[in-house]
């Protein structure tokens, strides 16, 4: 799976606004100010604060 680029160009972290990271092994994008990570769900982004998980520190 690949997420357009246009798509993750304006989308932002629901939570600070923040520029996201998309993981695509994960499938995930990345807040790394809240370290946060937003599922991506058949090919959509899932932009839920409780659906997030939170980062570790082994996380990146």
């Amino acid at each position: 799976m690949t997420l357009d680029k246009k798509l993750l160009s304006i989308l932002v972290c629901p939570i600070c606004k923040g520029r996201l990271e998309y993981d695509s092994t994960a499938a995930e994008l990345i807040c790394h100010a809240d370290r946060l990570a937003y599922p991506i769900r058949d090919d959509i982004p899932v932009m839920l604060e409780n659906e997030a998980r939170s980062l570790s520190t082994e996380d990146r």
